[in-house]
């Protein structure tokens, strides 16, 4: 009999982390401490904290390891699986002190990090195996489906997603029951269910994630669409970089055949239903739903005009529902626990949770899942434990290459559509990038318009030729060459490439530039007109100095210029034994070599 079950992420963060090495090593040290029959090994999804992986938990107690190393398993083994005692050492810690004289153990949602938050989308991921549906099954899977198919007619489904209020999660927030509607009410011979799982932004990785750790609510969720549309076919397409969630995939589809929860006559409904793959070879623009259509057709992955919109010619020429991998990952529960449910969460115009992959300058990167209206303070300084080394928040970057960014000013801003819409931002598809004062708001815009730049499909000409033209402006700008009119010309092409281009890549890509010069002009004015960069970060706008009262004379820093440009001085500083050393600034590359080889804090720049 299964007395313990430890659950171990399996998901692309941690397997990276070593946790495949970790599996191997419990199961070894079970079989050799005679537990095999007592103890069971799952490998999950993501948990969420990827900062702290591989980790690991114990159920049925919930004990929560991080970090854990192959090392370390021998000990897990002995002590808390064998003698029942916990490896206090190895326990995440991060709990107020209160709840620590409350809890026995510290689990999973004793922590500062989930106390906060509220998983819908994601709340099978770390909890089952996602490889099996039997698994699914017993955590209510299948039961929205069986709902759909055997007590609500397709009106009623469509009517019950439009009364939740979900908004699509990929960026846009079309309300999701009226495009369902919409495809519902054209006839057709054939209609189609698409997933877009193309998942391209910088830093996220919510729908991999889902995929990962929950594949079948994406299948269950694709079939009562289907239903409710009058679709009999759909497509996951995914990118193949992502090739755990692929197998996954896979894997899952096969198992909802073999059970007949995908195939003919679903629930002995009359409902006929089929999914397949179709793998992305990694281009940004498939992101949008007319190119991804296109690529799905074999076709080079280039946006269509609208209209007509997929609801009314989609994909291969007929009426198509598309949505992303979160939107439908709500689906189910929408259906089993009501509208009002999942309307009762969020705020009036923005209902239910939001994912966001929480990285950059933050002290828990991962996975969070928290209700519409929840504040960006909230999201960085409690659940994402703040800024490390003490350094200041200065913005966040919320929708990636698409998106904008919100500063230290504007933090209390309920994160939602409309709020995010009304400061010149806009909530993507969940990336949350987190910066501090090091970071430079020119260079941070510079890299995303680069970004777009190399994924441009060409096809229109506001965004081929635009987007390298704002480049070569923000180049000239980092460089110390840029005039103030370069910015009056910065921001009158932004908004002609935003009023002009084909699709949603083109027509949002200028959006990091207006957001940073909204919010962070000054930074833009300090390069053009005093030729400096006040984070540190450009490199043609910096110099390099030692300071020789500082300089012990070690010459290190010598040692490691790659350009010769340090040479030692005649002067000794008071209380040194060696003479100091100076930089060439005209010889000088700029590479900071000096500056990361100096023990002493000699070397700034300026």
């Amino acid at each position: 009999m299964i007395r313990s079950q430890v659950l171990i992420c399996g998901g692309t963060g941690c397997t990276s982390s070593g946790s495949a090495v970790l599996i191997d090593e419990f199961e070894n040290r079970i079989q050799e401490n005679g537990l095999s029959d007592e103890v069971k090994i799952v490998r999950t999804g993501c948990f969420g904290l990827c900062a702290l992986g591989p980790v690991v938990i114990v159920y049925p107690d919930g004990t929560f390891y991080s970090r854990v190393g192959k090392e370390d398993v021998a000990e897990i083994v002995s002590e808390h699986l064998l003698k029942g005692r916990v490896v206090e050492r190895l326990v995440y810690s991060d709990v107020d002190e209160k709840v620590k004289e409350e809890v026995a153990h510290v689990s999973l949602s004793d922590t500062t990090f989930y106390k906060s938050q509220k998983r819908v989308a994601l709340r099978n991921c770390g909890v089952i195996n996602p490889e099996s549906i039997d698994e699914y099954i017993a955590m209510d899977g299948y039961a929205a489906l069986g709902k759909a198919l055997t007590e609500m007619t397709p009106e009623e489904v469509i009517q019950t997603v439009i009364d939740s209020g979900l908004r699509g999660r990929g960026g846009g927030g079309f309300p999701t029951g009226k495009k369902w509607s919409f495809t519902a009410a054209n006839k057709a011979d054939q209609k189609y269910v698409v997933c877009n799982a193309d998942e391209g932004d910088p830093g996220a990785f919510m729908d991999r994630s889902v995929l990962e750790g929950d594949p079948h609510a994406i299948i269950e969720a694709m079939a009562i669409c289907g239903y409710a549309t009058g679709a009999t076919e759909g497509y996951i397409y995914v990118r193949a970089e992502y090739p755990i969630a692929v197998a996954r995939l896979k894997i899952a589809i096969e198992q909802a055949r073999e059970y007949g929860l995908l195939g003919k006559n679903i629930f002995d409904s009359g409902f006929d239903f089929d999914l397949y793959v179709r793998l992305g070879a990694g281009a940004f623009v498939c992101g949008e739903e007319t190119a991804l259509m296109t690529s799905i057709e074999g076709n080079r992955g280039e946006p269509r005009p609208r209209p007509p919109y997929p609801a009314v010619k989609g994909l291969f020429g007929k009426p198509t529902t598309e949505n992303n991998v979160e939107t439908f990952a709500n689906i189910p529960q929408i259906i089993l626990n009501g509208a009002q449910w999942f309307a009762s969460m969020g705020t009036e115009k923005s209902k239910g949770t939001k994912v966001f992959a929480l990285g950059g300058k933050i002290h828990n990167t991962g996975l969070v899942e928290v209700p519409m209206g929840t504040t960006l303070r909230e999201v960085i300084e409690e659940i994402g434990g703040g800024i490390p080394d003490g350094k200041k928040f200065k913005a966040a970057q919320t929708g990636g290459p698409s998106g904008g960014c919100i500063p230290a000013s504007l933090m209390d801003t309920p994160i939602d559509y409309d709020n995010l819409t009304a400061i010149g931002c806009m909530m993507g598809s969940g990336g949350l990038i987190v910066m501090d004062e090091d970071n430079c708001m020119v260079d941070i815009a510079k890299f995303f318009l680069n970004f777009t730049v190399d994924e441009s499909c060409g096809k229109c000409t506001p965004c081929r030729v635009g987007t390298k033209r704002l480049l070569e402006l923000l180049d000239k700008i980092t460089a110390g060459k840029g005039t103030l009119e370069d910015l009056d010309k910065l921001e009158d092409l932004c908004y002609y490439i935003k009023n002009n281009s084909l699709c949603g890549l083109g027509q949002t890509a200028p959006n990091p530039v207006l957001a940073t010069l909204k919010f962070f002009r000054e930074e833009y004015i300090a390069h053009v007109v005093d030729k400096k960069c006040p984070a540190g970060v450009c490199k043609d706008l910096l110099t390099y100095k030692i300071v020789k009262d500082s300089c012990f004379g070690c010459g290190m820093c010598a040692k490691q210029c790659p350009a010769d440009a340090i040479t030692v001085t005649d002067y000794t500083a008071p209380g040194k034994k060696k003479p100091a050393y100076v930089i060439d600034a005209d010889k000088c590359v700029k590479c900071g070599a000096c500056m990361s080889t100096c023990k002493f804090k000699a070397i700034v720049k300026e």
